[in-house]
């Protein structure tokens, strides 16, 4: 019998070891992962094979980027039909056909504008394209901030500061632009999702979430997020139950939609999470969720050994 989680509008089947990858494929953490207009799925990971592009299958396809990223961390299809690819340790964000074509490429490889510098780039984490063609990077670990460029890579603006009020960021971590050109913003350690228009201006916030890492919107005006909440990396709260990690759907009103959650804390299982990192929908409602294991395995499991096998993803049947 199959096993649905979530309710509502959003519940969805858990698919164990999806993906048939040949052995010369060896995936590292998904750290960032799209779906194009034919419902091909990009996974951009940590791996020797960055970009690995698979069918709904899970048949691979094709492989590029060989040689090209420092540290691959979030991957977004814009309404143009091009990927763009933030790599954090690298400075940049490149923008490629799907073919795996190099077109733009926003910042200098290697270089980061400064702590806290408020200028692209130091550490960016994600980058989204909006309806208009505008590039806004979320600007990341060491900086808090975002900017906008336009589709020729033109700085527009950058807003931003360090901080917990409107329009300050403690870590924004995903950034995705809704039909209207909204921007949404996981502001991480500020545990919320910030929403502006496209210049910056603060409208609104989503909070009653636990530090929001992986984002997705729904399709449409007023769409629903859908957030990979993390688990606490203190120890003092590491073992709470009910904090994450797991999958949720929020309204923009804060309501709590739905959540994917086996209610047995993390864990590489089949509907289960450990630092769900990037998520993304297809043309079905499916979703994909890329979980960052290597990298965030002894900050939730301090004194356990980590398994081995792939990064864990979940390939749900409906939403």
């Amino acid at each position: 019998m199959a096993e649905y989680l979530g309710k509502g509008d959003y519940q969805y089947e858990p698919v164990a070891d999806w993906g048939n990858f040949p052995p010369e494929i060896v995936l590292g953490d998904v750290a960032g992962i799209a779906v194009d207009g034919k419902d091909r799925v990009y996974l951009f990971n940590r791996s020797s094979t960055p970009m690995v592009v698979l069918d709904q299958n899970g048949d691979v396809l094709a492989t590029w980027g060989h040689g090209i990223f420092a540290n691959p961390h979030g991957a977004s299809i814009g309404p143009d039909n091009y990927i763009y690819l933030t790599d954090n340790f690298d400075h940049t964000v490149r923008k490629f056909t799907l073919e795996g074509q190099l077109v733009l490429q926003l910042g200098t490889a290697g270089v980061s504008s400064g702590t806290m510098s408020g200028k692209p780039f130091c550490k960016c984490t994600h980058s989204a394209v909006s309806p208009s063609g505008n590039i806004f990077v979320s600007d990341g670990y060491l900086n808090a901030c975002i900017h906008k460029f336009d589709q020729n890579g033109r700085l527009l603006k950058s807003w931003g500061s360090p901080g917990t009020g409107p329009g300050e960021f403690n870590l924004p971590h995903n950034i995705c632009c809704d039909a209207d050109g909204w921007i949404y913003v996981a502001d991480r350690e500020n545990s919320r999702i910030q929403i502006f228009d496209e210049d910056g201006r603060f409208e609104t916030q989503i909070n009653n979430m636990h530090r929001p890492s992986g984002l997705a919107i729904t399709p449409g005006s007023c769409p629903a997020c859908i957030v990979g909440e993390l688990a606490s990396y203190l120890a003092v709260n590491r073992d709470f139950p009910n904090i994450g990690p797991f999958v949720s759907v929020f309204d923009q009103q804060s309501n709590l939609l739905s959540r994917i959650d086996k209610k047995k804390g993390a864990g590489l299982g089949p509907g289960q999470f450990l630092s769900p990192h990037s998520i993304t929908c297809d043309s079905k409602g499916d979703l994909y969720v890329g979980d960052v294991v290597d990298a965030d395995w002894a900050k939730v499991f301090s004194n356990r050994e980590m398994p081995h096998q792939p990064s864990p993803l979940i390939h749900p049947i409906c939403g």
